[in-house]
């Protein structure tokens, strides 16, 4: 891909027992803590890292289709993205993610519906930093 021209960079920390813990920004916008969800063994009560991914890929991928969509001339007017991520173990012993993304585009006609999430999918970076590395699924509902 070559030279990256670095646009926005944010930091977080974590802090306590990981996924029993807290994150938070350095300029404090974000700062929640994080369990274990009661599906992997834990407490819950809070939110989780797989769930801060999946609200971080929605939003930036529905940020992607709406530049798209608009460039397109396609009505992206009540679009919504869901992203459904999923935390597995591979045979290994390592830990994996996949994703699920479900777009709706109200307003547009299925074949240029598509044509834009397809777009959307090349240009969304949280797209390009898992393609190769993560199974991603987007359909248009």
């Amino acid at each position: 891909m070559g030279h990256m021209k670095t646009l926005y960079t944010t930091t977080a920390v974590a802090t306590g027992d990981g996924r029993n813990g807290h994150v938070q920004t350095t300029d404090g916008l974000l700062a929640t803590d994080v369990r274990t969800p009661l599906e992997l063994g834990g407490t819950g009560g809070a939110t989780n890292p797989e769930q801060l991914f999946a609200a971080g890929y929605a939003a930036c991928f529905h940020s992607a289709l709406k530049l798209v969509a608009g460039a397109d001339g396609v009505d992206a007017t009540d679009s919504e993205v869901v992203a459904d991520v999923s935390l597995g173990a591979h045979e290994n012993g390592a830990f994996g993610l996949s994703v699920a993304l479900e777009v709706t585009i109200p307003g547009a006609e299925r074949k240029a519906a598509e044509k834009v999430v397809v777009r959307a999918h090349e240009v969304c970076p949280y797209s390009n930093a898992t393609r190769g590395n993560i199974d991603v699924v987007v359909t248009v509902a």
